[in-house]
């Protein structure tokens, strides 16, 4: 893809809609549609890196109820000819089919490859990529389980979305808020997973999310990983101008 002149590709990652509670959720959901509307003014195309909501549940006919706001900017978009894409995270794993028929939006549920403007991307969540994400891969082994996935279908909505509540936010197992400790250069599990992949081929950027902490860790000379922070307490994203990529905060002089 070439962006054209004047365009901007923007990534954001980990809003946590929903998380603790809708009350205290409303105001980053009102702030997150605010930046909607601040790129889509130059957006050639926008990247959500997953765990948008802190818990997703499709049932066959319902969807969680609330996140009106987000939802109806995204559809906005959308319908405006902007491309969204948007990458399955930990948090809403049971995302089924809701985005791409009813936003348009098509959903990944692993990494993607992207050229712009001749420079090569992989693009995730970043969730159970690399030796560490002990969290995640507690929580996987019970959320990825057909058993428990058709069980929980079964619970009535009102016990079944306080349960997800709970493993979502206050288990901290499960959530992986434990991990939310930056490594160090060498010791960061997304960065050794981009080295690993530059041993079979070459990519100029590495952009993933999940571990709430904004960063960027040169791979190599020529490669480079950033991760994108969060939109619970840094309001990080990122900004591709067609030759170089840079993280930046949104509102970043105001209180939230």
């Amino acid at each position: 893809m070439q962006i054209p002149p004047g365009k901007k590709i923007y990534f954001s990652s980990d809003n946590h809609l929903g998380a603790p509670t809708a009350a205290e959720s409303l105001p980053r959901e009102q702030k997150f549609v605010r930046w909607l509307d601040t790129v889509k003014k130059d957006a050639a195309a926008i990247f959500l890196l997953g765990d948008l909501f802190d818990f997703w549940f499709e049932y066959r006919t319902v969807v969680p109820k609330g996140f009106v706001r987000v939802l109806g900017k995204l559809a906005e978009i959308s319908d405006s000819g902007i491309p969204i894409y948007f990458f399955v995270g930990n948090h809403d794993l049971w995302m089924g089919d809701y985005f791409e028929k009813e936003l348009n939006i098509p959903t990944y549920r692993d990494v993607k490859e992207f050229t712009f403007n001749d420079k090569v991307f992989l693009i995730g969540h970043g969730d159970g990529k690399g030796p560490g994400d002990i969290g995640y891969k507690r929580m996987k082994k019970v959320f990825t389980n057909p058993v428990f996935k058709w069980l929980f279908r079964w619970f009535h909505p009102e016990l079944g979305m306080r349960l997800a509540q709970y493993l979502s936010v206050k288990n901290k197992l499960i959530s992986g808020d434990d991990d939310k400790i930056f490594l160090g250069e060498e010791q960061e599990w997304l960065a050794q997973y981009a080295k690993r992949k530059l041993e079979t081929k070459h990519y100029d950027y590495f952009i993933f999310g999940h571990r709430h902490l904004a960063m960027k860790i040169k791979i190599s000379d020529t490669s480079t990983y950033h991760n994108l922070g969060d939109w619970i307490t840094q309001y990080t994203y990122g900004v591709f101008d067609g030759q170089e990529f840079s993280l930046q905060e949104f509102e970043a002089a105001k209180s939230n």
